[in-house]
């Protein structure tokens, strides 16, 4: 069984950190907001189909219920992604990766704020703050021009990570008696007609402007099918069966997948400052979370 959780951990890190790089490889054809609210009209039809099948209870019931959805369409779904394709536009698949990786950290300092129960010792608060240098070593701002394309992208993806660890913590505190393939399902969907509306608001964020070739479709498909649908059904399967510390490993193991397929597949270059923040960011975590982790450690020893 361990074995069983350790490949689909790894088969789980792979799928979900070779997606940066189909994002990238996808932005080269699609308007960013278009295309990530078409990924997500795949990915919940799918998603619904799964739940319908799945679980007893594939609607919700209650304002709880409706609550929990709209959270997980504003910040989960419609918030992160759009941030997330259109920062990647500016910066590679791995930095985005990296950045990515702060949610568990920002995770635990938004918890602190909605869940008061979930105290930050002194340890924890300096494992926060590692995490931010790490963000700010991979952004590297020149104070002189704050404004420049790989900078604002790179801020950009941090608001996806932002958005993200909100949804999360809020996503707890509402505690919606709603099964978690029912809430994706529903959350998708939803988060998919925001951010068609938002398209709409938006110039060159119009069908037209795909050019359906054979990577964007590729990408789109892969991005649908594998890394959404199928990545979360693994992920359902792995938080039930490990619990939220070692799926959270997940985050620091994608952007390693991202480094060596973007630089496979796109010729992406992995520069110093991005190894410098993963360390940051990695370390950050393993501070805020190094009781968790030693006793996870402890059950291989």
């Amino acid at each position: 069984m361990r074995y069983r959780n350790l490949l689909l951990f790894l088969v789980l890190s792979v799928v979900w950190g070779s997606a940066f790089v189909a994002i990238k490889a996808g932005l080269a054809d699609i308007p960013p907001v278009l295309f990530a609210a078409i990924r997500y009209d795949i990915a919940g039809v799918l998603m619904f189909a799964y739940a319908a099948v799945a679980v007893d209870q594939w609607r919700p019931r209650n304002r709880r219920d409706w609550a929990a959805i709209a959270v997980g369409a504003i910040f989960l779904i419609a918030g992160y992604h759009v941030f997330l394709f259109v920062g990647e536009q500016g910066t590679t698949s791995a930095a985005a990766a990296v950045i990515v990786s702060l949610s568990p950290v920002l995770t635990t300092g938004f918890a602190r704020l909605f869940l008061p129960e979930e105290r930050l010792t002194v340890a924890g608060i300096a494992g926060m703050i590692l995490g931010v240098v790490g963000v700010g070593v991979l952004v590297s701002p020149d104070p002189s021009n704050l404004l420049t394309e790989d900078v604002v992208s790179s801020l950009l993806v941090f608001g996806a990570a932002v958005s993200f660890a909100l949804g999360s913590v809020l996503t707890r505190w509402l505690d919606a008696d709603l099964p978690i393939e029912t809430m994706e399902a529903w959350s998708m969907v939803g988060g998919a007609i925001l951010m068609h509306g938002l398209a709409l608001t938006l110039p060159g964020e119009r069908l037209a402007a795909i050019t359906w070739s054979p990577q964007a479709l590729f990408a789109l498909g892969y991005l649908s099918v594998v890394a959404s649908a199928i990545g979360f059904l693994i992920y359902f399967d792995l938080l039930e069966r490990l619990g939220p510390i070692e799926i959270n490993l997940v985050s620091y193991l994608a952007p390693v997948v991202a480094a060596v397929v973007g630089v496979a597949l796109l010729g992406e270059v992995i520069d110093i400052s991005t190894a410098i923040g993963f360390v940051c960011i990695a370390s950050g975590f393993a501070l805020l979370k190094r009781r968790a982790l030693a006793s996870e450690l402890s059950r291989f020893a």
